[in-house]
Parts: structure tokens; C-alpha cells; sequence
């Protein structure tokens, strides 16, 4: 529980964050920041959030690459190793629809401490792991912190940014959001050439720790603390629903390379039902603003659009991802390193273009981006569909960009005007909404298609280990891949600006 005086030191700090305003106020010499534009302070706290989070949600990606490696390392199957990708996703989505009661609860500097402190200590626990198992047990607590970051930099970015500048901001989140994941491959495969897998942790461990004690010295709160309760029949419906569905979907791939633990029926049952009650349960607990996931943010069609978007795209993403590493090593026969490089130009191209996105989105609105981009995301899956043992890099290379520059252009318009449709008192739900979304969709996409992958390999007489399986499984997913990018091109269209005038939350004086 959070102490009277660390309570009062960080309201002091939010106080100090917002004096000018005050002192402008009260009629003194001290100028006040203009509406549309943010004091130091509070750009210091949103860079602060940004780099953790982009520290932490590279570690989605990273072992896209290393899958391979591991394999063989730790004797074990994909369908079972791709659980390190997988179960981080997973454990982030479970843990995210908590971040709402936590952002409510735990001042602003606390819960950034616990969450880099559980990133950091899972972190080393992967670095020294003896196995497959403490491996997997590590990845689930640094998820564990990463599910509370990007929460708390939405949520707070909502909170300070002013309606006319969030396109921009929001440009800027898509770049953490986004190209942290796409650069993961790179890191991964350049790491893993010279130090081995344990090396892509070693190198993450000091710039978790360094962040860490930057945002301990520099943050502050931003939002007003309640006591708000969690609800704690909420917590475990809302695990065994999204764990449910998303290792329902991964064991469909276990079930094809010899059999799953527990039969795929039985999971797709514990999911599905444990979601329709957890779904009941939020809206009978909303009516007394106690719910742990506030649904009514759904009364915002505009929300409930663009969020059913995200998770296409987002699903997507995190498949592409997976599989053009792994057609790369296993198709091709191209080294860790060399498979990183197919998708870091693709990964810079989106960092380039997502602040322009942004200032396009505040000047023009959704649909003149939303258009091209999700048209580039589907033009480049059905590329895909197309490769072969004879597929070159460089067209690998070109199709990673366009698929990139595609998401940038789509992630922004999303956010934006999913979150902006939103009354300032539903952000931290909306937040975490999109982000058990995103995750969702994330572990989702992935399970997905290596289970394609897995199935079609096995159908075909071959396996993921052989280049032939690979091939025809990589072109199979890709397929899946490009017919669910079809859906996206209608629901964009139903995508606007939110009215203007909404009002922003007011810090706590």
C-alpha cells in the first residue's frame, strides 16, 4: 500500500508539475504554458513512460528469431517453444485488464517502480535460466511488468495531451508500439550470432535497470488516486477466458506434431464460457463503478470500431513477425543475423513515418490514411502468399517495408480516435482495453499461425524442421493472413474524427 508520505510527495510533485498554470491563475507574473502545448514536466514524465515502454515491449519479438536456435538448444518442438512468444502476450493480457484498478489505485511513480522492477528481475531470471521451463517462467514475469507500461503511457498521454496534439503524440506511441516489436528480430538475430540466446536478456538487463532509476527520480503523478476495489471473481474469469482461447489456439499445432495436454475442445469450452461470464460480470459491476474492465466504453461506436480494427491489424502484425523469420531460417537457410536485417529496414521506415502520421491525422483527420494503409497491409500479405525456395530477400525486404509503412499509417488513426471518442473518466478502461486487445490479438496471431504452419507441414509429410514443410506451412498462414486483411478495409471506412471540444482530464492541485 502506498505511504502518507510518498503520497504527498508525488501530489506535491504534480502540484509543482502544474504551478505555472496555477500562478497564471492567480494573477501573479508567472506565464502560463499555452493550451495546446505541454510544460517540461509533464514531457519529461511521457519520455520517461516512453522509453520503458519501448524497452519492454521489445521483448514481444525477440525470440521470433531465437525459436529456431532454442529448438535445438533446449530439444524441444515449435508448437512448444513459440509458448516464449506466446504466454508473454498471454500473461499481458491477462494482467492488463488489472492496469485500470491499478492507475485508479497506485500513484503514477509507484506503479512505474513495480512494473520495471518485475521486467528487470524476469529479465535476469531468462539470462541464468537451466531450462525450457524457468525460461518460460521468466518471460510470464517480465510480461507481467510490460502489461502495466503501456496502460500507464496511454492513460497518462490522455490525461496531458491536448485533443489538437495527440495525433502527434500518438505518432510517437505507434513508433514504441510498433517498431519496438519490428527491431526485436534484428536485436535478436545479431545477439544470439556472437553471444548466444542468453545474450538478447543480458543486453536488455542494464537499460531495464538504468530506466528504472530514471523514472524513479523523475516521475510524477498525473492523475488524482482513489480506493478503488478489484474485484476478485473478475481476475480469474478473465485468465481462464483469454488463456483459454489463446492456448486453445497454440495446442491445435501441439495436437498436430503428437498430441496436446488437454484436448482442444475442452479449452475453447473454458474459454468461451469463462469470457461470456466475465463479460456479465463487468456489466453488472459497472452500474456501481466497480467494474475491473469498464465495458461502457463500448457505447462509443467509434471506440468499438477502431478497437475491432486493432485487432485485425495487430494480429497480423505479430504473425508476419513470426513467420518471416522463420521462413527465413528454416525456408531459406539464412542465419540469425541475416534474418534480423530482412526486417529492420521495415522497422526504421515505420519509425520514419509514424510522427508524420501523427501530424497528418491532426490535419486532416483518419480516413486519408486509413485508406492507403490498411491497402498496403493487404497488398503485402497477398505478396507473401507467393514464396517459395526460390523467393529473394530483397523482395522479402521491400515487402516488410510496405507491410510496415502500412501498420504506421493505420496504428495512429486507431488510437486516436478510438481513445479521443472516450469521456476523460473511461481513459485508464479504454487504455486497457486496447492494450488486453492488442494482446490479445497478439498471442492470438501467433498461436494462429504457427498452428497453420505446424498443421500443413505435418499434412504435407514433412515438418517444421525440414524446408519443404516450412515453405508450404509459411505460404498457407501467409494466405490466412491476407483473406482476415480483406475485413479491414470496410471497417476503416467507418472510421472518423471525434467531435471536437472534448475535454481533457484537469491534474489534481
Amino acid at each position: 500500500m502506498t505511504s502518507r508520505t510518498e503520497c504527498q510527495t508525488e501530489g506535491s510533485d504534480a502540484r509543482q508539475a502544474s504551478a505555472p498554470l496555477v500562478a497564471a491563475e492567480a494573477g501573479t507574473a508567472r506565464v502560463a504554458a499555452p493550451a495546446d502545448r505541454l510544460s517540461r514536466q509533464h514531457r519529461l514524465v511521457i519520455a520517461v513512460l516512453m522509453v520503458a515502454a519501448f524497452t519492454v515491449i521489445l521483448n514481444e519479438t525477440v525470440m521470433s528469431v531465437a525459436l529456431p536456435v532454442l529448438q535445438d538448444d533446449l530439444g524441444v518442438a515449435l508448437s512448444v517453444a513459440q509458448w516464449l512468444t506466446t504466454a508473454y502476450m498471454l500473461t499481458m493480457a491477462v494482467v492488463i485488464p488489472l492496469t485500470g484498478f491499478f492507475i485508479q489505485r497506485v500513484p503514477t511513480r509507484r506503479l512505474f517502480v513495480l512494473a520495471m522492477s518485475l521486467f528487470s528481475a524476469g529479465t535476469l531470471a531468462a539470462a541464468v535460466a537451466p531450462g525450457f521451463v524457468v525460461l518460460l517462467a521468466a518471460r510470464v514475469v517480465q510480461a507481467s511488468g510490460t502489461a502495466i507500461m503501456m496502460p500507464l503511457l496511454m492513460t497518462t498521454v490522455m490525461t496531458l495531451v491536448p485533443a489538437a496534439r495527440r495525433g502527434l503524440m500518438m505518432g510517437n506511441i505507434s513508433i514504441v508500439i510498433s517498431v519496438a516489436p519490428a527491431l526485436g528480430p534484428t536485436l535478436s538475430g545479431f545477439v544470439i550470432g556472437r553471444f548466444g540466446w542468453r545474450g538478447i536478456f543480458l543486453v536488455v538487463l542494464p537499460i531495464a535497470l538504468a530506466t528504472l532509476a530514471l523514472g524513479a527520480r523523475w516521475l510524477v503523478t498525473v492523475s488524482e488516486t482513489s480506493r478503488a476495489r478489484v474485484d476478485l471473481v473478475s481476475v480469474p474469469l478473465a485468465a481462464l477466458g483469454f488463456g483459454g482461447l489463446v492456448y486453445g489456439m497454440a495446442s491445435i499445432g501441439e495436437a498436430a506434431e503428437g498430441g496436446a495436454a488437454i484436448p482442444v475442445w475442452a479449452l475453447f469450452t473454458v474459454g468461451g464460457v469463462s469470457l461470456v461470464l466475465f463479460v456479465v460480470r463487468q456489466l453488472a459491476l459497472q452500474r456501481e463503478d466497480r467494474a475491473l474492465l469498464d465495458l461502457r466504453v463500448f457505447r462509443s461506436s467509434l471506440f468499438a470500431i477502431s478497437m475491432g480494427a486493432m485487432l485485425l491489424a495487430t494480429a497480423t502484425m505479430f504473425g508476419a513477425f513470426i513467420l518471416l523469420p522463420l521462413f527465413a531460417q528454416r525456408g531459406l537457410g539464412l542465419a540469425p543475423l541475416q534474418t534480423g536485417l530482412i526486417t529492420l529496414p521495415g522497422g526504421l521506415m515505420m519509425g520514419l513515418a509514424s510522427p508524420f502520421v501523427g501530424r497528418i491525422y491532426d490535419a486532416h483527420g483518419p480516413r486519408v490514411l486509413l485508406v492507403p494503409g490498411v491497402t498496403l497491409i493487404s497488398g503485402a500479405l497477398w505478396v507473401l502468399t507467393t514464396v517459395s525456395a526460390t523467393t529473394s530477400t530483397a523482395l522479402l525486404v521491400a515487402t516488410n517495408v510496405a507491410l510496415m509503412v502500412g501498420l504506421a499509417a493505420t496504428f495512429t488513426p486507431l488510437m486516436t480516435a478510438g481513445l479521443g471518442s472516450l469521456p476523460p473518466r473511461l481513459y485508464s478502461h479504454g487504455s486497457a482495453v486496447l492494450g488486453t486487445f492488442q494482446q490479445v490479438a497478439a498471442a492470438a496471431g501467433t498461436a494462429l499461425f504457427i498452428t497453420v504452419v505446424a498443421v500443413v507441414a505435418t499434412a504435407a509429410g514433412s515438418d517444421t524442421a525440414e524446408a519443404a514443410g516450412t515453405i508450404a506451412g509459411v505460404r498457407a498462414a501467409f494466405l490466412v493472413a491476407a483473406i482476415l486483411s480483406l475485413t479491414l478495409v470496410p471497417a476503416v471506412l467507418f472510421v472518423r474524427r471525434p467531435a471536437s471540444g472534448t475535454p481533457t482530464a484537469s491534474l489534481p492541485h
